[in-house]
């Protein structure tokens, strides 16, 4: 009897453990992976990241992906590597624009729009992805001559309202259009950068059209530069969440469908885990490199130690160490929009140092004259339209004044050195102080330099003992000397 009572039992929890649980008591999604992306620029390092992460979900039975992002953009054809690894991958992937005061900026837009679900935090925006040659820097007409251009355009316009004005209506739209198309032709400077445009142009269009997304406002983003809040982009069709935070973001995401490899997946995520995923340790020192400020900071260092090398030679560590300070600040120059007339005007500011230092009659001028060929040099530098890829003038101003006062200081050294002329035996007593041992009327004994010598006084005015002296000559093996 107990047997079959146990038995019964036994078969009532086995068929209760296959049944659906009750309201209220929904089993939770699979964890979700979590890569973050803080102010990182758009390279091969955060392609690796997230093309990593990407495959590490599919391995590992993740859920799904979310990219928590906040990028100023970066290199084009990484960006396309990570947009191509979103669009064919096995698992959802969301972009999540965060926390507040982050931006989606240039290359994000891209990565954004390919997601399988486009989110955004409070006081965020995403925008401007005009396509910025990297690498090259820009090849546009000098500042000086479009300046000019620009003032004459103004002065020119000026003088042709008052015209306009007598101008029929007919005539007026006219005009307009030829303004208009002139705008156009005008826009772009070379066919090298009209091909990039519409070649751009023509891929986000796909993006988003593949996403259901604004097509329009993404052409936009690219030919105009234009930008958006998270409201507006909500608003415009370009993401599909605003969310608070992570937790909220799961929470709105739940019951959500996307197209995986045009399949449709529903999304179970209201209490889904999270798991971050860090970037190695590789990742994380070659990422942290290619910021324009690091980059920078690493040119100056490699320069101050290979001119620490040449002024002292025999150093060693100095050359080695501003070797490979420059060859990490080249790796980074291959990823960032580089012009190369900062460079120029960098190694002018160097030499208006070592000038300085040679002819110090100048009083400072050349001085003067270097460190703003080195602000002016350090500004120019990264050529770029974003502000998150340019060196910061808070780490150019005091660079700048250390590496002029560094420079300043070595050289006149050196030159100090070469200019001092080398004195050994007897000679090196002259103009040294001493003490008379007894009275020097005209001749006698003085203790000078921890040796006692006889000493002639060199005016024959008597010099009492105890009294300082100065040797001023030597006579053979006398010297002679002045109180």
């Amino acid at each position: 009897m107990k047997r079959s009572v146990c038995r019964a039992l036994f078969v009532l929890l086995l068929c209760a453990s296959f049944l659906p649980l009750a309201d209220g008591q929904e089993t939770p999604g699979r964890p979700f992976l979590v890569l973050e992306l803080e102010n990182k620029i758009i390279g091969p390092v955060t392609a690796d990241y997230i093309k990593d992460g990407i495959a590490k979900a599919r391995d590992e039975s993740y859920q799904g992906v979310i990219i928590e992002m906040d990028t100023p953009g970066g290199l084009l054809e990484s960006t396309r590597s990570i947009v191509k690894a979103i669009l064919n991958a096995p698992v959802p992937v969301v972009v999540y624009v965060a926390p507040g005061g982050s931006r989606s900026g240039s290359a994000g837009v891209f990565i954004t729009l390919a997601s399988h679900v486009a989110a955004m935090a409070p006081s965020t925006n995403i925008g401007a992805a005009h396509p910025v040659m990297m690498g090259e820097g820009q090849k546009g007409e000098p500042a000086l001559k479009k300046a000019i251009e620009d003032l004459t355009g103004a002065l020119r316009d000026r003088k042709d309202a008052t015209k306009k004005e007598k101008i029929p209506e007919k005539k007026k739209k006219e005009e307009a259009v030829e303004e208009e198309t002139k705008e156009d032709t005008d826009a772009s400077s070379s066919p090298m950068q009209d091909k990039i445009l519409n070649d751009t142009l023509a891929w986000v269009a796909t993006i988003a059209k593949s996403r259901d997304r604004n097509v329009e406002w993404a052409r936009r983003a690219v030919r105009e530069s234009i930008s958006a809040t998270e409201k507006e982009a909500l608003e415009l069709k370009v993401i599909d969440i605003v969310a608070v935070d992570r937790n909220d973001l799961l929470k709105k995401m739940d019951g959500r469908t996307v197209t995986v490899l045009e399949e449709p997946v529903t999304l179970n995520t209201k209490d889904s885990p999270l798991v971050v995923l860090p970037m190695t340790t590789r990742q994380d020192i070659l990422s942290a490199v290619i910021h324009p400020n690091i980059a920078y900071i690493f040119m100056l260092l490699g320069m101050i130690g290979l001119f620490i090398e040449i002024t002292h030679p025999g150093s060693v560590f100095p050359g080695v160490a501003g070797v490979i300070c420059l060859i990490v600040a080249f790796y980074a120059f291959a990823v960032l929009p580089i012009n190369y007339a900062g460079f120029l005007l960098i190694a002018l500011a160097i030499i208006l140092f070592i000038a300085e230092a040679l002819t110090p009659a100048t009083f400072g001028l050349l001085t003067l004259g270097g460190a703003v060929c080195m602000v002016l040099g350090s500004l120019m530098l990264i050529d770029s339209p974003l502000l998150g890829l340019k060196v910061s003038l808070s780490v150019v101003l005091p660079f700048v004044v250390a590496v002029a006062g560094i420079v300043l200081f070595l050289v006149s050294r050196v030159v100090k050195a070469h200019r001092t002329k080398t004195k050994t035996g007897p000679e090196a007593l002259i103009d040294q102080t001493g003490t008379a041992e007894t009275d020097i009327a005209p001749e006698g004994q003085a203790f000078v330099n921890g040796e006692l010598w006889t000493a002639i006084s060199q005016t024959g005015e008597p010099i009492k003992k105890g009294e300082r002296l100065r040797v001023v000559g030597i006579d053979k093996i006398k010297l002679i000397v002045s109180k």
